[in-house]
């Protein structure tokens, strides 16, 4: 039988992981709109509507299994906005490109400090809502520091990568270029092994030093 605890955790991993996975790419589409792509906003992707960026499989399914199998953190996927980059590299250069890629990391980022200034007045709740706030900041913390971290891996799809190719481009560095290119088709299966090996620990381990520091 869960508790009301149990409960206020569950809802609060949910919404700190949904706000994080959700805003990080409605952050890429708003900047691209920003420097003239309409892409995102004419396919309704910079709405705040979750339906609208869910995908099952990175945000509910994943998520879920992480929690059930008792993982040290969570972390997940919203559909991926479109962007038109020819267009912001055509109004901004390479500059507002790598801008565009680092959009979703930022605003991670910025939103685990945030919620770490504002934690300091849940520590002691008095009440089963300020009890869920306390959790809710406390997880916003933890879910966005590993899901900006995890984006800057440089392993094509990621920010990381992307941002690493606008730069590279900018100042021709071909073969940063090349190898980038090169790995490219086998991306998803080195971010599989990285996830799945000890790998992982040397990986996160600038997220848990900052999550330690949030926290502390």
């Amino acid at each position: 039988m869960w508790s009301e605890i149990d409960i206020l955790k569950i809802a609060a991993i949910i919404l700190s992981l949904m706000v994080a996975i959700i805003g990080h790419e409605i952050m890429h589409g708003y900047v691209a709109y920003r420097y003239g792509d309409d892409t995102a906003k004419d396919a309704g992707r910079l709405s705040i509507n979750p339906i609208v960026h869910v995908d099952p499989i990175g945000t509910i399914v994943v998520p879920l299994l992480l929690y059930i199998s008792g993982a040290p953190f969570l972390f997940g996927w919203a559909k991926p906005v479109p962007v038109n980059i020819r267009t912001v590299i055509y109004n901004g250069g390479y500059k507002a490109a790598v801008a565009v890629a680092l959009a979703g990391v930022s605003y991670n980022f910025l939103l685990a400090v945030a919620a770490s200034l504002v934690l300091g007045f849940f520590t002691q709740p008095n009440s089963l809502f300020e009890a869920f706030i306390g959790l809710f900041l406390m997880y916003s913390v933890i879910y966005n520091v590993v899901l900006g971290v995890f984006n800057l891996w440089p392993f094509p799809p990621l920010d990381g990568a992307n941002a690493l190719r606008y730069i590279s481009m900018q100042f021709r560095w071909q073969p940063v270029i090349d190898l980038l290119n090169k790995i490219e088709p086998i991306g998803m299966i080195l971010l599989i092994i990285v996830i799945a090996t000890p790998l992982s620990q040397w990986f996160f381990m600038p997220a848990m030093w900052m999550i330690d520091l949030l926290l502390r």
